[in-house]
């Protein structure tokens, strides 16, 4: 079991790991799912623009990409973020930067553990346990 956080032209965000990666196992227990290796891959918008392109045919910009390898209740993943896109969004929905950042560090194991947005109504769902996920980030560090 492994998480790990690397970047790809872009600076490390000032994320605490030690305790993100605590909060996403809580958050994969409530859905009766362990960790298994998930390598987390902060970017730029053209390196996501890039894997985009090349291994989903999408040819647009995207907060994040999910690459999923879960065996059974084991999840395990590659997770693409890139930190222009959740910057931009932070300052378009009025967001804090952070907050931002973990909701979409949060929302790719929310994928893995078998949560959509794609499809009618799946949406509301995954923004639900988005919220839901934060809290418990928020409990934990008071």
């Amino acid at each position: 079991m492994a998480i790990t956080y690397q970047t790809d032209g872009v600076k490390m965000p000032a994320i605490k790991k030690r305790e993100i990666t605590q909060w996403i196992k809580e958050v994969a227990a409530t859905y009766q799912k362990k960790i298994g290796t998930i390598g987390y891959l902060f970017c730029s918008d053209e390196k996501i623009l890039e894997v985009n392109r090349q291994y989903l045919k999408h040819d647009f910009y995207t907060d994040i990409i999910t690459f999923d390898y879960d065996e059974g209740n084991i999840i395990s993943g590659d997770i693409f973020i890139s930190l222009d896109t959740v910057k931009s969004n932070s300052e378009q929905y009025h967001t804090d930067y952070n907050e931002e950042l973990h909701r979409v560090i949060i929302h790719g194991i929310l994928h893995l553990s078998g949560i959509n947005d794609k499809g009618p109504g799946e949406r509301a769902i995954m923004e639900k346990a988005e919220n839901s996920a934060l809290k418990m980030r928020h409990e934990a560090s008071e």
